[in-house]
């Protein structure tokens, strides 16, 4: 249930990012919609909208919102766009994506079973028409046509794999972590005909791929 005190307290959420961050409005109002306390456990719902990471079980963590406004904002999307998200985790960034894109357009996978199963469930219950999976992002929805774009919530040591890069067509962009922890960069790859071409967005620490 959203109440006014957690209305109020997103609003409040939205007005720092605003004032920190170089995002759109239309990442600000995605954020805005999205009831980030619907996706931590409660224990932690009076924290959900702190500007940090919190945790959701199985060594994993909802990302804090302005790493998710951040790469969202990169990610340079049109309602309509096809996503392909790398690590689901708790569904929060998957839905914060779908209020752009529209329904039917995120397709998310997660590693562990349990997270994948939890979060179509969450997602489904509060209305985001996002398809979830369990397995392996190097491998899943190969069956689908190419995508308009990919994020990664967890950093590969060596690079985006290309099992990754050939899921997105040319002119599309991959937002990523990349680097061995302590060492990770964010970066906006845009598929090119002939390669990658990198932008450079900083120091971040996400959970190593696996």
């Amino acid at each position: 249930m959203d109440t006014a005190d957690d209305e109020a307290a997103r609003q409040r959420l939205v007005a720092t990012l605003r004032q920190r961050l170089d995002v759109s409005e239309r990442t600000l109002a995605a954020i805005a919609a999205v009831p980030r306390h619907a996706f931590v456990p409660d224990r932690y719902r009076s924290r959900a909208y702190d500007d940090r990471p919190l945790p959701i079980g199985r060594e994993q963590t909802i990302s804090a919102p302005h790493m998710v406004a951040v790469m969202t904002d990169l990610l340079d999307l049109e309602p309509g766009d096809a996503v392909f998200e790398v690590g689901t985790g708790c569904g929060y960034h998957a839905a914060v994506v779908a209020e752009i894109v529209g329904p039917g357009t995120v397709y998310s996978v997660e590693r562990v079973p349990a997270l994948a199963e939890a979060a179509r469930e969450r997602l489904d219950r509060l209305g985001y028409d996002v398809t979830v999976r369990a397995g392996d992002g190097r491998d899943a929805f190969a069956e689908r046509p190419v995508f308009d774009a990919a994020y990664l919530t967890c950093a590969p040591a060596d690079g985006v794999p290309a099992g990754i890069v050939d899921r997105v067509r040319t002119g599309g962009r991959i937002v990523a972590p990349i680097g061995r922890d302590g060492a990770q960069r964010l970066v906006r790859l845009t598929v090119g005909e002939d390669g990658l071409e990198r932008e450079d967005h900083g120091g971040v620490r996400f959970v190593p791929m696996r």
